[in-house]
C-alpha cells in the first residue's frame, strides 16, 4: 500500500525563534515539538510526505518559505488558500495515485483534505481527528515508538 502523509503546518515558526532567519526549507520553517513529531512519523511511514500549508497548500518539504507568515484556517480574514486551490494542486502533484492519504492534523485540516480529495476515490485517513492535541501528540509517540503507522 502507497501511503501519503500530510502534515499540518504549525502556528511555531523559525522566524518566531529568530528574526534573522531568512528564506527557510518548509521541513525545518515549523518548529513546534508536535510539528517534529509528525514529520518524523511521516518521514518513518509515508512512502511521500507533504506540508499542509494554510497559505501555501500542498508543499514538499523541500519548498522554499521566503519568510514569515500569519496565515490560518480558522479565520477566514487571514485569507487561506481556497479549496478549489487546493484541489487543482491536489490533481496537479497527482496526490489520489496513493492507496492512502493520511492527515496529521485538526478538524480545519482533515476538511480541506477531504475537500480537495472528493471524487478522486482516494482514502483518506485522519487518526488523530477528535483528539486533543495533547492525546494526538501522543498517539503519534507511541506509533513511533512502537514502529507501527496508524491506519490500513
Amino acid at each position: 500500500m502507497r501511503r501519503l502523509v500530510i502534515v499540518a503546518c504549525g502556528r511555531a515558526k523559525t522566524w518566531g525563534r529568530d528574526r534573522r532567519a531568512g528564506p527557510t526549507l518548509a521541513r525545518d520553517a515549523y518548529v513546534s515539538p508536535y510539528f517534529r513529531d509528525n514529520r518524523r512519523y511521516a518521514e518513518a511511514f509515508g512512502d511521500r510526505w507533504l506540508i499542509l500549508s494554510a497559505k501555501y497548500g500542498f508543499i514538499e518539504p523541500e519548498f522554499v518559505i521566503p519568510g514569515p507568515y500569519e496565515v490560518t484556517f480558522k479565520r477566514l480574514a487571514t485569507k487561506p488558500i481556497s479549496a478549489e486551490h487546493l484541489a487543482a494542486q491536489a490533481r496537479a502533484k497527482r496526490l489520489s495515485a496513493y492507496d492512502l492519504v493520511e492527515v496529521l492534523g485538526g478538524a480545519e485540516y482533515v476538511e480541506r483534505v477531504r475537500a480537495a480529495f472528493d471524487g478522486t476515490g482516494a482514502s483518506i485517513g485522519a487518526p488523530l481527528q477528535g483528539l486533543s492535541l495533547g492525546k494526538g501528540w501522543q498517539a503519534v509517540q507511541r506509533r513511533l515508538k512502537a514502529g507501527r503507522p496508524f491506519g490500513k
